[in-house]
């Protein structure tokens, strides 16, 4: 906590953690409205004095709120940029079912029988076939494997139920 006190001719700001105080001078730096949301975000365990005449901080810990909010903008520019290049921490990449055509997405509503009420809009369907597309599991080693496999052998599951063959293609 911060704990702000006017001592003699000398600004000093002291800091309580766990009942030790800092005695280090106070500089030129504020204890700011901004500042206090930084702490407060942050979770620093850091709070200004109520009793104090004035509200500077030492270097010492204007340098530790400083780090906090740098680490806090490089949090949120990693972040940012994820969601520029598509990726996220789990990897689950997002797939955009409103550029499917109507007659597949009600395709797909029929083939898993997800239940909806009638009428719906492409963007509504979309939107809860999204819900029921994020819920089905993929066994991904076998996923995996049976693309590998496609790949090798030159063969797709599709071609083979249509009827067509590797020697028709």
């Amino acid at each position: 906590m911060f704990t702000l006190f006017f001592d003699a001719n000398t600004y000093i700001k002291r800091y309580r953690d766990e009942g030790e105080r800092c005695t280090r001078p106070a500089g030129n730096a504020s204890y700011s409205k901004r500042i206090q949301k930084t702490v407060t975000q942050r979770r620093l365990k850091l709070n200004l004095d109520q009793v104090a005449r004035h509200i500077y901080i030492c270097d010492y810990h204007k340098q530790v709120i400083q780090c906090a909010r740098s680490k806090q903008q490089q949090q949120r520019r990693r972040k940012d940029s994820e969601e520029d290049s598509g990726e996220t921490d789990n990897d689950l990449p997002e797939v955009d079912l409103f550029q499917l055509q109507v007659g597949t997405l009600r395709r797909y509503k029929r083939h898993y029988k997800v239940s909806t009420r009638p009428g719906l809009n492409k963007a509504q369907l979309a939107d809860t076939l999204m819900k029921h597309f994020k819920t089905i599991p993929v066994i991904e080693k076998e996923a995996l494997s049976f693309f590998i496999y496609t790949v090798k052998t030159n063969a797709n599951k599709l071609d083979q139920k249509n009827g067509l063959s590797n020697d028709t293609t």
